[in-house]
């Protein structure tokens, strides 16, 4: 195919972000949900961050923090794959929303840290009950968009997961640090409840009719599958990767230098939703901006999943020394630009890959690896901040996304070979 011809395809098949909104009411209603809820979430998670430092001071008690928000989803992700693709998508949405909102409203009640078991508890039930929403989102996309529409729903729906980290860690920053982490989890709580709303007013199509090639619902049979596909394998993996190597750790050594190298506001709430904003810009701008090279198309999309990693790599060098609150914020906008190249088009790739009587216990079983991964790089780090300071945990975590950008590399080169020999 020409140059010309390959722009023209090309062309045909992007659709703009305001013409998918305006045309598409269903996915309308579905990212207005998202657009509340993830306001709210960002709340929580700076609130919780901010309480458990002010009653613990304990790296360590801030680890097992992320870890249970990271764990939680894992034991949960296979049944929440199964459920997606058994029963209707929406209600689950509408559903989870209704208890995460309701769970929320224990989170008053830790005031103490005699109440931190509670604040594990609740983050633990909070999350189990996310481990269901998050697959069941990601199915849903293509049910509510054509082919046409996908590549641009999925942009655009994790830039609006960035846009909301930025203002959602920002204005929870503010709330937190102004009026205290009550708030914020109170301001969270409403969120899931109008989200759930929202969602009600999606009319989902006719689900399609289970192939002959897949039966069944257990995780065994998704993992039969995805080992006959290792295309597909291989591509779910990068969220786990990007999680243990690149965002998770990184997230609890925000808190640390938030709270012990820039304070701004109490226990640095603040400094802590600058930097957290900042995140959430640089992975929604990565995508977005990459995109306009790579368009939907297949190969472009997989190079750059090991460009991202390479940024991200640049994001950490960046902000390893510490030697100033804007330096590091740059860093970790630079490291959020490659992580969010690299989790949009892993995900584009499994949408315009995966079937759809099998695409949520795909997608469960990519949450559970992500959510294991992050867990065991939430823990981890959370450990070795009490051992050896942020600074040289930083460094060390410097080199990490180097190992997938290669290994994705190579195994590009043996499918890229592989197809050839078919054809």
């Amino acid at each position: 195919m020409s140059n010309k011809a390959e722009a023209t395809t090309k062309q045909e098949k992007l659709v703009g972000y305001f013409e998918l909104l305006l045309t598409n009411s269903n996915f309308r209603w579905l990212w207005a949900g998202q657009v509340v809820s993830l306001l709210g979430d960002w709340f929580n998670i700076i609130a919780s961050a901010i309480l458990i430092h002010n009653l613990t001071e304990s790296g360590l008690a801030l680890g097992v923090l992320f870890t249970i928000r990271m764990l939680a989803p894992f034991f949960v992700a296979p049944l929440a794959g199964i459920c997606a693709d058994r029963f209707n998508r929406k209600h689950i949405l509408i559903i989870t929303d209704i208890i995460r909102g309701l769970l929320l409203f224990g989170f008053l009640f830790v005031k103490t840290e005699k109440d931190i078991w509670l604040l594990y508890l609740l983050t633990m039930l909070l999350f189990g009950v996310s481990g269901f929403f998050s697959p069941a989102r990601s199915a849903i996309l293509p049910d509510i968009t054509t082919r046409r529409e996908l590549g641009t729903a999925n942009a655009l729906s994790a830039t609006t997961w960035s846009v909301m980290l930025a203002l959602g860690a920002a204005i929870g920053g503010f709330t937190a640090g102004l009026f205290g982490v009550h708030t914020a989890f109170i301001i969270d709580g409403f969120t899931f409840f109008v989200s759930a709303g929202i969602l009600q007013q999606i009319k989902l199509p006719i689900r399609f009719t289970a192939t002959t090639e897949i039966r069944g619902g257990s995780k065994w049979t998704t993992l039969r599958y995805m080992l006959r596909h290792p295309d597909i394998f291989f591509i779910s993996l990068h969220k786990a990767a990007i999680a243990l190597l690149l965002s998770s750790g990184y997230m609890v050594a925000q808190v640390e230098i938030a709270k012990s190298h820039f304070i701004i506001g109490k226990g640095g709430a603040i400094s802590l939703g600058l930097m957290y904003c900042m995140n959430g810009v640089g992975s929604g701008i990565g995508p977005i901006v990459a995109r306009y090279w790579t368009g939907d198309r297949d190969k472009p999309l997989r190079r750059s999943i090991s460009l991202g990693y390479l940024i991200g790599a640049v994001g950490l060098a960046i902000a390893a020394p510490l030697l100033s609150l804007p330096i590091v914020v740059l860093g970790g906008f630079v490291r959020s630009v490659g992580g969010g190249i690299a989790w949009v088009f892993s995900t584009q790739l499994l949408l315009q890959l995966a079937p759809n009587e099998i695409r949520g216990r795909i997608f469960g079983t990519e949450f559970a690896l992500f959510t294991l991964m992050g867990g065991i790089a939430t823990a981890t780090v959370g450990a070795m901040l009490d051992i050896f300071g942020v600074q040289t945990v930083l460094w060390g975590m410097t080199a990490l996304p180097l190992i997938p950008a290669v290994l994705w590399w190579l195994w590009q080169a043996r499918h890229t070979s592989s197809e050839a020999g078919k054809r």
